[in-house]
């Protein structure tokens, strides 16, 4: 699952997370029956958002006989339960269906249970709070099509426990079953399952029922259902459909948001030395979806995120490190299940190291480690260090679905391949899937298979990273000895566990040779002394970039520059750049080195030295100022371009004017976006003129600089538009600046007389509460309307008692 941690939770719950409490150790579920194969038919109420099934399940004892069978059913009307079509007497209690077999099972025998329900995830209550659950595992989209502007959709989501909310089931990831499903809809729907669609029956009341059948084995929260009206494009990967679901409009651009697939499940197929072990490999986007995406076997689902038009997609695909993600989790995840919510980190730590592993594979080690950085940066900045990866101890299930399990997990494993090396970590893991395929797994068994593989006591490492928490706190010193010519690096472990770990060194000296010096920590103090023919210029810890730690060094602006021109991993020229142009204003060396970084062939450099170069007495700096403007016409990423827009736009010239015309005809919507802010404080009229002539779909693509403009032209007019990005803009931003814009645009609709912008606002507010409700966003948005409350009441506004009565009416639809 990518999970909207990385997504949302990472900016919100970063904020509002409550601190660790180890209430209860966590064990695996333990086996009193095993399931074997699940039959269901279903069909929807869309009106009251419930579904009729009946369930035939297919179970036995695991171990030893029993006469009741378990089965976890939240908040369902429960019709019938029968065996060989005799009635079986139960009890339920909104949570639990315990039914009483008509004898002792023993291990062998295998018996079919019979259920009529209705599943009604609108009244699942939560078991402990007894307040309504967010995790309704059926989930109604516009079901009545009362929204215009909103298909009707329905999907499941059953991650952590929630898929029994609409199927009986052992709601368990250390379960496994094969399943059939026969899904009825109205004509007009298409369906998606897991597995195969082998049969379509069209009924005579206009709906039709379609057959799926996944007849290998997965876990219960795998299954899933997707229903609406998709135009469903077509692919390959060897004789394996592979399909993807998207709205209509989007149909065109579907091989360039999805195209990579086929290739995705190739590489992961090499790397895992186990071929793609499914029959299909369909990918489905869904309105208003609780989370990023999520892994159903053969069944993948995206949220709205993945929907992108071509002026997005030539800037960058936003959801092509989150389709891989998911692509490798069908080994990880699926095919080799986490036995326990403690040990998901067998699924998501994989899951996270796939998006590196694919950027490596496809665009090159550059990208792939700034991809790391970032991941590891949010995992640092997040409340985490005191968190194990392998987690016994926890309140909810959900909060093992954090930084620590995806981002840490993946520099974990990064540290593990480059401790192994490439061909004992990719033996090792086709090991782990090999042993276990179709069953579950746990840390122990993965470590046991790397063991196994390398031949090494990979006992110290699991234990520090997998089972303990934090990471080396690095302080780091030097001592020259010019008579011997050599450095001692001295390095000081300040975190409170002491960690041990191989660790890159590079010495640069002054006669331009690289010496690399790989060595072993294993102390809380230890020192290291290399030689040198010639006075190091720099000293590089953590050189490979490897190495999950903090850093902290004595260094000066010389240092910064020489390892912003010279240093090879991504974090170190970033780091120095930072570093650097927080003295160029006052020293010309440091200004040329950003200068210069204007060149660099990494793309993510140049973007970086554009946002923080000093173009201050511009008058002095017009060579500079040239290779910008060449790079806002023609450098070949299009967001260098835009940055370099943004960069030019800074100076408020109007002999840029050209360039900024050029640049709103762009096939770039970053560059665009760009473009109309930075004419704008040349050429006012001409950018408003631009913005109100886009589509409002572009509009809403290119939402923050438009935003900005219309609110230093106190445009009342445009704060309907602005008002459906607010909430987005607050609490889905990593960018402070855009935090801060959109905070400013908030406050402004709050106090306005502008009914329909309040409207527009509230109906987001609801709809991301309802959508984020497991993350806590429920309550920020109640307390933003009650904010908007009190502000109209102060500011006495003509609409006033009508603006409050929407507020408060969308309030109550938040609570319900």
């Amino acid at each position: 699952m990518r999970n909207l941690f990385l997504l949302f939770a990472m900016i919100f719950i970063c904020e509002f997370a409550f601190s660790q409490n180890p209430s209860k150790y966590k064990a695996e579920r333990e086996k009193t029956h095993n399931l074997v194969h699940t039959k269901l038919k279903v069909d929807f109420n869309f009106k009251d958002q419930t579904m009729n099934g009946e369930e035939w399940v297919t179970a036995k004892p695991h171990f030893y006989p029993s006469d009741k069978f378990t089965l976890d059913a939240k908040s369902m009307l429960i019709h019938e339960v029968s065996l060989n079509n005799k009635k079986l007497n139960y009890n339920y209690d909104d949570h639990e269906l315990i039914i009483e077999l008509p004898k002792k099972y023993n291990r062998n025998e295998e018996f079919i249970i019979y259920i009529k329900y209705t599943a009604q995830p609108e009244k699942i209550k939560n078991k402990e709070t007894k307040s309504f659950s967010a995790d309704k595992g059926l989930y109604f989209v516009n079901p009545t099509g009362f929204d215009k502007n909103k298909p009707t959709q329905v999907w499941t989501q059953g991650a952590t426990e929630a898929n029994s909310c609409w199927l009986p089931t052992i709601d368990a990831p250390n379960q496994k079953t094969s399943q059939e499903i026969y899904i009825t809809v109205p004509d007009k729907f298409v369906t998606l399952s897991n597995g195969l669609l082998e049969k379509q029956t069209k009924n005579s009341d206009g709906t039709r029922t379609d057959y799926w059948n996944f007849k290998q084995k997965h876990a219960p929260y795998l299954f899933f259902m997707g229903v609406g009206e998709y135009e469903i494009i077509k692919d390959t990967y060897k004789n394996i459909p592979i399909e993807y679901y998207v709205e209509k409009q989007y149909a065109p651009y579907a091989k360039d948001i999805f195209g990579n697939t086929p290739e995705m499940l190739a590489f992961f197929s090499k790397i895992t030395g186990i071929e793609y072990p499914w029959s299909k490999y369909s990918q489905i986007v869904g309105r208003d979806f609780v989370t990023g995406a999520m892994e159903n076997t053969t069944a993948v689902i995206h949220s709205e995120a993945a929907y992108q038009t071509p002026g997005q997609l030539i800037d960058e695909n936003v959801q092509e490190t989150v389709i891989a993600h998911e692509a490798f989790h069908h080994w990880f995840g699926d095919l080799v299940t986490a036995e326990s919510w403690s040990n998901i980190a067998v699924n998501e730590s994989f899951g996270n190291y796939s998006e590196y592993l694919w950027l490596e594979h496809k665009y090159g080690k550059d990208i792939a480690d700034a991809h790391l950085f970032e991941n590891i940066k949010a995992y640092k900045n997040g409340q985490n260090q005191d968190k194990n990866l392998v987690r016994f101890y926890y309140d909810s299930k959900d909060d093992v679905f954090d930084a620590v399990s995806y981002n840490k997990g993946g520099a974990i494993l990064h540290m593990l391949r480059k401790y192994l090396g490439d061909e004992a970590f990719y033996a090792g893991i086709h090991k782990y899937l090999k042993d276990n395929q179709y069953k579950t797994g746990e840390v122990h068994q993965l470590r046991l298979a790397f063991e196994e593989i390398s031949g090494k006591d990979l006992n110290w490492f699991f234990n520090q990273w997998f089972y303990g928490k934090g990471h080396p706190d690095l302080d780091i010193s030097y001592d020259y000895n010019k008579l011997r010519k050599t450095v001692t690096v001295n390095v000081y472990q300040t975190q409170d566990t002491e960690f041990q770990f191989p660790l890159a060194i590079d010495i640069f000296e002054k006669n331009g040779t690289v010496n690399r010096h790989h060595v072993f920590a294993n102390r809380r103090e230890t020192s290291f002394t290399f030689p040198y023919v010639t006075q190091p210029k720099l000293v590089q810890i953590n050189a490979d970039g490897v190495l999950l730690c903090t850093l902290n060094e004595n260094k000066v602006l010389s240092d910064y520059i020489f390892q912003l021109k010279n240093a090879k991993n991504y974090e170190h020229k970033r780091e120095a750049l930072l570093e650097v142009a927080k003295q160029q204003q006052y020293d010309n060396k440091a200004f040329n080195a950003i200068a210069d970084a204007l060149n660099a062939p990494f793309y993510k450099i140049r973007k970086l030295a554009l946002e923080h170069i000093n173009l201050i007495n511009k008058n002095a700096k017009k060579r500079v100022i040239e290779r910008i403007k060449e790079m806002a016409n023609n450098d070949p990423k299009t967001l260098v371009q835009a940055a370099a827009v943004e960069t030019l736009g800074k100076l408020t010239d109007p002999l840029l004017k050209p360039i900024f015309e050029k640049a709103l005809n762009s096939k770039s919507f970053a560059v665009m976006g760009k473009a109309l802010v930075a004419m704008y404080y040349i050429d006012k009229p001409l950018a408003v003129k631009k913005s109100k002539e886009l589509p409002l779909e572009v509009k809403n693509i290119i939402a923050t600089p438009l935003t900005r403009i219309y609110l230093e032209e106190n445009d009342e007019s445009e704060l309907i538009f602005i008002a459906g990005n607010v909430v987005t803009g607050m609490y889905l931003s990593q960018d402070k600046a855009t935090q801060s814009l959109y905070k400013k645009a908030y406050d402004k609709i709050a106090e306005s007389n502008n009914t329909e912008a309040i409207q527009n606002l509230v109906n987001d507010i609801v709809v991301k509460g309802k959508q984020y409700q497991q993350y806590g966003f429920n309550n920020v948005g109640i307390s933003l309307m009650r904010s908007m409350v009190q502000t109209q009441k102060n500011k006495d506004n003509k609409n006033e008692v009508k603006n409050i009565a929407i507020i408060k009416d969308a309030m109550a639809r938040l609570l319900q």
